[in-house]
């Protein structure tokens, strides 16, 4: 049995990948500070399950608070940590630029300090895929430079990425950067996307399309990330940067269309200029993450949505 530590653990992603591990027979911490940027009861129950398990330990903490973090890594002694906790969202970085510094920064710093202090095996670090910024060259690849971020969100996860890469070079402290295009599927956050999109078609309410929804996006399945994730704190690689997505850009409008299917309800569509902080396309090769962790996505957006759908139904019950 290997112990792992969970940051955001009882986040979107964070809760799948807590349950992923759970289902292996592993020893899971989760740290989550359950802050108020959507409600807290939501992510309560994305834990609901885990709870249940004798395997599983809950932490009300926050990464910013560096003592009880290190506490917690002495007690515990994870062999890895999967560092998920963000400070998430491109639009809302534009209006708090400072809060992505300290979460998205410091909190990664954090996180490796109490890492190399303890003497973890390795890191995992949740990236971006907003790091690309907006470029013509698709599909974006590892070593696309990355030096001219479109907004303090993926500003953040470059220099999280920088420092990760600082510790292997200073310690010898391992980390993988995952790079995560565009996650959508069951317990998705409330300000994304898929969940808006579905959330307002279903109650006739409008949405806005940008550039008439000709941007691309490179939606990924929330199961097919976790699946990189725990390929990821299994592999040792060092020091690796790696693309987790699908590699199969979609349509805005296409994707819209979907939704409309799924729900059986026309979308009130209203158009608008793409928001200078938004890319035209995002497009994964997932060469290398293929090859270092034989990770292969399995989830089509149609099937991805469809599961999003129904979760969605029951949430609305609950």
């Amino acid at each position: 049995m290997s112990t792992y530590l969970v940051t955001g653990g009882a986040g979107f992603i964070g809760s799948h990948l807590c349950d992923a591990l759970l289902a292996r027979g592993d020893r899971v911490i989760c740290i989550d500070n359950f802050n108020d940027f959507y409600d807290p009861a939501r992510k309560r129950r994305n834990i609901a399950a885990a709870m249940a398990s004798p395997n599983f330990e809950l932490i009300a903490g926050d990464i910013r608070d560096d003592q009880q973090l290190d506490e917690v890594v002495a007690t515990y002694r994870p062999d890895k940590i999967a560092h998920i906790a963000a400070m998430a969202s491109v639009s809302y970085s534009v209006h708090y630029p400072k809060v992505y510094a300290d979460v998205n920064v410091r909190g990664t710093l954090n996180v490796l300090d109490a890492a190399r202090k303890n003497s973890c095996k390795g890191v995992v670090i949740a990236s971006t895929s907003s790091i690309y910024g907006r470029t013509e060259k698709i599909p974006f690849v590892e070593t696309d430079p990355t030096d001219l971020p479109l907004a303090p969100y993926p500003a953040s996860k470059k220099a999280a990425e920088v420092l990760a890469a600082a510790y292997f070079n200073s310690y010898g402290l391992a980390s993988t950067c995952v790079r995560f295009f565009n996650v959508y599927g069951p317990r998705g956050r409330p300000d994304m996307t898929p969940y808006m999109f579905t959330d307002a078609i279903s109650n006739g309410r409008p949405i806005t399309l940008y550039d008439g929804g000709q941007p691309r996006r490179d939606w990924t399945y929330v199961a097919d990330i976790v699946a990189g994730l725990v390929a990821a704190l299994e592999t040792d690689l060092g020091y690796e940067i790696l693309n987790l997505g699908r590699g199969q850009p979609v349509l805005m409008r296409d994707f819209v269309t979907i939704i409309e299917e799924l729900v059986d309800r026309e979308a009130q569509i209203v158009h608008a200029p793409l928001p200078v902080s938004e890319p035209t396309v995002t497009y994964a090769d997932i060469t290398k993450a293929r090859d270092l962790l034989r990770y292969n996505p399995q989830v089509s957006v149609d099937e991805g949505l469809a599961n999003l759908w129904s979760w969605y139904k029951e949430e609305m019950r609950s």
